[in-house]
C-alpha cells in the first residue's frame, strides 16, 4: 500500500516522461482506419474530461481522512487521462480526422458523473473503465501497423497499469472501513455497475475490439478476470493456487 504523497510524486514524474515519438509518420491504412476510428474518436472524447466532480468528490474524501494529498494526486492522474486524450487527439489530427465533440455514450457516461458525488463510487467505476482501457489500447495496437498509433496505445496502456493499482489501494481503504453488511452490500452494487458498465463499452466499441482480435466471450472473460481481482484485492484475501491457476488458464483462452 502506498499513501497519496507517493502518489503524487509518482504522478508528477511520469507526468513529464516522453514515450512517443512523434516523428514517426502515421501509416494507418483506409481499411484499418475503417475499422477502429469511430471508436477511437469517441473514447478521445471521453478522455478529455475536466473531472471537476470528481475533484470534488475527492476533496470531501480527503476532508474527512485529513489527508490533503490526496486531492493532489487526484489532480495529477485527471492530467495523465487529459493527456491520453490530447495524444490520441493530436493523432486523430495527423490523419485527418476530426476530434468530435459529442458522442451518446460519452453523454450517458458525463451524466452519471454530474450526478456521483461518491469517491467511493467514483473510484469502483474507474477502475472498471481503466480495465476496460487496458484490453482495448491492447485491441487497438494489435488492429493496426501503425507504430505510431501503437507506440500511443503503449504510453496509455503503461499509464493505466499504475491508475489501476492507485485506485484499488483507494478502494481497499474506503472497504475496509465498512462493517459486513455495509461490505456485503458494496459488493452487490459493485457486481451491478460492472456488468452494466463493461456491456455498454462492449457494445459502443465492438468493431474496434474484433479488429484486434477480442470477441464478446474473450472482453467478457478478460474482464471478469481483472473485476475478480479487485473484489480479492479489497478484501485482503490471496485466492488459493489451483483457484489462481483456473483463472489465468481461462484468462489466457
Amino acid at each position: 500500500m502506498h499513501d497519496s504523497e507517493f502518489w503524487f510524486h509518482h504522478f508528477k514524474i511520469n507526468l513529464h516522461e516522453k514515450r512517443i515519438n512523434w516523428n514517426n509518420p502515421p501509416t494507418i491504412s483506409h481499411q484499418e482506419k475503417s475499422q477502429i476510428i469511430e471508436s477511437l474518436q469517441a473514447w478521445q472524447l471521453g478522455e478529455t474530461s475536466e473531472g471537476k466532480q470528481l475533484i470534488a468528490a475527492a476533496e470531501k474524501h480527503s476532508q474527512n481522512l485529513d489527508d490533503p494529498h490526496y486531492v493532489d494526486a487526484i489532480k495529477l492522474f485527471i492530467q495523465e487521462e487529459q493527456k491520453h486524450g490530447e495524444n490520441l487527439g493530436k493523432y486523430l489530427d495527423l490523419v485527418g480526422e476530426k476530434r468530435i465533440q459529442s458522442n451518446w455514450g460519452d453523454r450517458i457516461f458525463r451524466t452519471i458523473r454530474h450526478l456521483n458525488s461518491s469517491m467511493e463510487v467514483w473510484t469502483i467505476t474507474v477502475i472498471i473503465v481503466e480495465n476496460a482501457a487496458l484490453v482495448y489500447y491492447q485491441a487497438i495496437s494489435d488492429a493496426v501497423n501503425c507504430v505510431l498509433l501503437r507506440s500511443i496505445c503503449r504510453d496509455i496502456l503503461m499509464d493505466e497499469g499504475h491508475h489501476i493499482k492507485f485506485q484499488n489501494e483507494r478502494l481497499f481503504s474506503i472497504f475496509q472501513s465498512k462493517g459486513i453488511y455495509a461490505r456485503a452490500f458494496a459488493v452487490t452494487w459493485y457486481c451491478i455497475l460492472f456488468f452494466a458498465t463493461i456491456h455498454a463499452i462492449w457494445f459502443a466499441h465492438s468493431k474496434a475490439f474484433k479488429a484486434g482480435g477480442i470477441d464478446m466471450n474473450r472482453f467478457m472473460r478478460q474482464m471478469y478476470h481483472k473485476f475478480f481481482y479487485t473484489i480479492r484485492y479489497i478484501h485482503h484475501q490471496p485466492l488459493p493456487e489451483t483457484l489462481s491457476a483456473q483463472f489465468v488458464k481461462e484468462f489466457n483462452k
